[in-house]
């Protein structure tokens, strides 16, 4: 199994017709993700590697009967595309873009809730389920069916501790780039049950990073309600406080809320094995499995 998607995942596209979104298309075709709609507003009609495109999600919904969207359009179009995609009944919305206005965020996710729908991201590299589906941007060749899920704010660590797993012969459920945005649409203690409740996930990988409560938060979810073993990494513990560090959720406050030291003592106090590296997360993997 998996979670969120996979071979029955009905994909759109939207902002298809762009350089991003064309060219990953085509990626997420080959991989064999189902993409069965593209939304480029004036552009309906038209096509991109045999994926019809229409002017509105509503209309490529009743078109196509799809179940979930990324958004491969700017910062500033995200939070419009994001509330086209909710009031067309789509329950699955990942966000590429980075940097989308705090506000947009908080507006997308009042109207998630009310809309009862998932948003991944902002500032995601999407999801992958190896061996079935992929939505977002990632390297898919670096991913191979396994039974570790990965949960990440940062897209880097997450290809690079994947690539070691899988080097190593360790495969992954899935992997979710959580994005690194200061409001996310999706938390990982939104996400925890899910993997709690996969049968195929049997180990989680948690990498966070300074700035935030995500992490503390998750902890306590892990402590009360998370019987699979957990290996966390928070990166960014060399960074200076009050700064935003790549990430625009990554600071650290001068009272040191948010700081690496902070995150990793209620990951221990949760049973959660705590790594010193991407190296290290893939080493305490190969103690456990």
């Amino acid at each position: 199994m998996s979670i969120l998607i996979d071979q029955n995942t009905r994909l759109i596209v939207q902002g298809i017709t762009g350089r991003e979104g064309t060219f990953h298309t085509e990626q997420m075709l080959a991989y064999g993700t189902n993409v069965v709609a593209g939304v480029t507003p004036g552009r309906s009609g038209q096509n991109v590697f045999g994926v019809p495109v229409y002017n509105t999600v509503k209309e490529a919904v009743e078109e196509t009967n799809a179940n979930a969207t990324v958004l491969f359009v700017p910062a500033k179009y995200t939070a419009q595309g994001v509330m086209e995609a909710m009031q067309a009944g789509l329950k699955l919305i990942l966000t590429i873009s980075e940097h989308v206005p705090v506000q947009d965020m908080m507006k997308i996710h009042h109207f998630a809730r009310k809309y009862q729908c998932r948003v991944i991201g902002p500032n995601s590299f999407g999801i992958i389920s190896p061996g079935k589906a992929k939505a977002g941007f990632m390297a898919h060749k670096i991913f191979t069916p396994g039974s570790v899920a990965v949960m990440s704010r940062s897209a880097t660590n997450c290809y690079e501790t994947v690539f070691m797993m899988t080097n190593k012969g360790i495969g992954q459920s899935t992997c979710i780039g959580n994005g690194g945005d200061m409001i996310p649409g999706s938390s990982f203690v939104d996400l925890l049950p899910l993997l709690e409740e996969d049968v195929d996930t049997k180990v989680i990988v948690l990498i966070g990073e300074i700035g935030g409560s995500e992490e503390e938060l998750a902890a306590e979810y892990i402590k009360q309600h998370v019987t699979k073993p957990v290996i966390t990494l928070i990166a960014g513990k060399n960074a200076p406080k009050d700064t935003s560090m790549g990430h625009a959720g990554a600071i650290i406050s001068p009272d040191g809320t948010g700081s690496a030291e902070i995150k990793e003592q209620r990951m221990q106090e949760a049973g959660a094995l705590i790594a010193e590296s991407t190296q290290h997360i893939v080493e305490l993997l190969e103690e456990i499995l």
